[in-house]
């Protein structure tokens, strides 16, 4: 018969183990793990419970002699070689480190201090950590650190440079043979590792020739080598008198020298360094003020505006930034005073060159800004920069002098503006244009076209001015009206367009309508020249090709209604024929041969339908109608092969390509153009055929008839 214990009498007995728990375990901590194996200079462990009051002690134990055990902890704290620590990690847990106080560096031959190891085995020894609270020891933890020495020295200085021997007196590998650090390698009598009692075992085979160390030996051809016993095939006064230390695994033509190692990659970011100024400018040099630092202009960089961008020496650009202003600016670039435009720059030649600022005042905006919402509030922002336009004077390395065209304005915001700057810079070498060229003396891909207009000058001498061909680059808005240029770019096949509003009163006057549209196309293309090289000189007509205009036919009627219009040149389509002609430096140089603009009709008609009447109604209301135009590249191949002659023309007896039947066709079915089954098959077929053949033949009738005759001879004698 079993004890049976009441249930409320049950819950009383664990309510009391539990208080009894609790009060024991706020006086309590306990190390895990309590044992640790140490083989770094670092070591670890948790210490659990109430830390908050406990103090740390480390010291030495060793085992007893007699039982092997080790004694109980103790709060003394001993002198060590060891630093320790504790960090709180939470309430409950703190984190108790244990570092070595001493390097595990090897000691060199005569160095006699305490921050080496004088042998391979460091560190041996027990540790003992003692958690105490009010000097009575309440938890302890037992470290078995045992650490061997690093096998090459520290350095005291952070030197990663590569030393070598002069090469002129001691080869780069005097003991080839040595392949295993300090270790004796088998037959390498060369190898300082190897001692005396080594060297025994294996004096009467060691490595011959240098992979053995033997670098001085002397050749054959050494005149000291030649003895009687030994006696040349040539004559004794070829031989060569030279001292043994010159021989072909000496290096007399380089000398010992110190080599840098690469810097590894990093994920670090990089540090920038400060700027270096420049003594004379080149092309790609950055422009530096007098105080040292770069003149900067707004530039576009991987798609984007960066307002501090150095200006390159001889390097011309032109960049739009756009803005979204909902206050008035009040930094650079958009805000700045005159005395900041006009700072004094280096010349590049010891001298300097003063900014020379020229204020604008612009009174349309319609080319700077866009409203992109509307509010009842009006803010006006005065002097805002819109444009920064600067003109740099140079000979040969030298600025002489900069202008600067600063384009001001008043804006009002409403609610939300959108702002479109310009910055540009260009650089005249005297009172001329520096015009960049396409290629030398080709054209590169993806270089501007360069067309040219004729311009005749006083003394009946000719010379072609250069222009672009371009295409459209519409703005934000997609009109024609607000849309700008862009070079075509040779190699590059490209297509844009933009929008032409019209109404209903210019869809009633046709022809004026088609002449608009005409002239904003042609105002693409104003030149009538198209340069055939990169380079091309404006004195030679020889690099210059007529740009061919197919004319629209105006003697084909036009159908006009009262809401459209056809026959408009809506599409204008510029195709260029290119050659190459050779290749330098492994650059393929191309030519442009002709390029041809034509334009494509289409009719466009006011879309009167889907309920909304008004365009058909207000003669004033407009739609929009798209103008486009596109760039095709064609690169013509010119055959470089010999011209057939005139047996190679007429007589086509062997040309399979001509022919039904043709002799080198002859053999078909066991060369490597028959695919109709394996080559192996179809080769032991034709020579089995081939067999047949050869023993038809000496059986045949021929054959027969020779061996009758020869059988049928009558002997004759003498």
């Amino acid at each position: 018969m079993g004890l049976s214990i009441p249930p409320s009498i049950l819950r009383k007995i664990i309510h009391f183990l539990f208080f009894i728990s609790v009060s024991y375990s706020q006086n309590t901590v306990v190390f895990q793990p309590s044992y640790l194996t140490a083989n770094g200079p670092v070591v670890s462990a948790l210490l659990l419970g109430n830390t908050s009051e406990v103090s740390l002690n480390v010291r030495i134990v060793s085992p007893s002699n007699t039982t092997g055990s080790i004694g109980s902890p103790s709060c003394v704290d001993d002198a060590t070689q060891w630093i320790l620590t504790k960090d709180q990690i939470g309430e409950t847990v703190a984190r108790v480190q244990l570092r070595l106080d001493k390097s595990l560096r090897l000691c060199g031959e005569n160095e006699t201090g305490t921050d080496c190891c004088p042998q391979s085995l460091c560190v041996l020894e027990t540790l003992q950590i003692s958690a105490c609270v009010d000097g009575k020891p309440l938890a302890s933890l037992l470290i078995q650190a045992r650490m061997h020495a690093l096998l090459f020295p520290e350095s005291t200085e952070n030197d990663n440079k590569t030393a070598f021997p002069s090469h002129l007196y001691q080869t780069l590998g005097s003991c080839p043979c040595d392949l295993t650090f300090r270790a004796c390698d088998v037959r390498c009598c060369c190898d300082k590792d190897c001692s005396s009692e080594d060297l025994k075992l294996f004096a009467s085979n060691c490595l011959l020739g240098p992979f053995g160390g033997q670098v001085s030996f002397a050749p054959d051809y050494q005149c000291s080598v030649q003895s009687a016993e030994n006696a040349p095939d040539w004559f004794p006064f070829l031989c060569v008198s030279s001292p043994p230390e010159n021989n072909p695994f000496l290096g007399l033509f380089y000398r010992g020298d110190t080599i840098t190692p690469a810097s590894s990659p990093s994920f670090q970011s990089s540090v920038l360094s400060e700027p270096v100024p420049v003594s004379i400018y080149t092309e790609g040099s950055p422009i530096f003020r007098m105080d040292d630092l770069y003149l900067t202009i707004p530039q576009k960089a991987l798609g984007r505006c960066v307002n501090s961008a150095p200006v390159a020496f001889l390097k011309n650009f032109r960049v739009s930034c756009v803005t979204l202003l909902r206050s008035c600016p009040t930094e650079s670039p958009l805000k700045m005073l005159p005395s900041d435009l006009s700072v004094t720059v280096k010349n590049g030649q010891g001298g300097y060159a003063v900014v020379s600022v020229i204020n604008d005042v612009a009174t349309d905006l319609s080319h700077f800004i866009s409203n992109a919402g509307a509010s009842d509030g009006r803010l006006v922002c005065e002097k805002v920069t819109l444009a920064l336009d600067y003109t740099f004077y140079w000979t040969e390395n030298r600025i002489t002098n900069i202008t600067l065209k600063r384009t001001v304005g008043t804006i009002t915001l409403n609610n939300t503006v959108k702002l479109t700057t310009r910055y540009s810079a260009v650089f005249l070498n005297g009172d001329f244009m520096r015009e960049p060229n396409s290629g030398n003396p080709g054209y590169q891909e993806e270089r501007p076209v360069i067309g040219g207009i004729m311009d005749t000058l006083g003394n009946d001498t000719g010379s072609i001015q250069r222009t672009s061909i371009n295409l459209w680059k519409p703005d934000a808005d997609g009109l024609c009206s607000s849309a700008l240029k862009k070079p075509i770019l040779f190699g590059y096949n490209s297509t844009s367009g933009c929008l032409l509003p019209v109404s209903r009163h210019n869809v009633t006057q046709c022809n004026l309508l088609r002449e608009a549209v005409t002239s904003l196309q042609a105002a693409l293309i104003p030149g009538t020249y198209v340069a055939k090289t990169g380079n091309p000189d404006p004195l030679n007509m020889t690099d210059w090709v007529n740009i061919s205009f197919v004319t629209l036919n105006s003697s084909d009627a036009m159908e006009n209604t009262t809401n459209s219009c056809s026959g408009i040149p809506s599409h204008q389509y510029i195709h260029v024929w290119s050659v190459t002609t050779g290749v330098v430096d492994d650059v393929p140089q191309r030519e442009i041969l002709a390029l041809q603009v034509s334009y494509g009709l289409s009719s466009w008609s006011l879309d009167c339908g889907g309920g909304d009447f008004s365009s058909c109604l207000d003669p004033m209301e407009t739609q929009l109608f798209p103008i486009t135009s596109s760039v095709t590249f064609t690169d013509i191949s010119v055959n470089t092969e010999p011209p057939k002659t005139r047996f190679q023309i007429n007589f086509t007896e062997y040309d399979c390509n001509r022919n039904d039947v043709c002799w080198p066709e002859l053999a078909f079915p066991i060369t490597t153009y028959y695919t109709g089954e394996p080559y192996t098959q179809s080769l032991a077929k034709g020579l089995i055929l081939v067999f047949f053949f050869i023993v038809a033949s000496i059986l045949g009738t021929p054959w027969k008839q020779i061996r009758q005759a020869c059988n049928c001879a009558p002997l004759q004698t003498f």
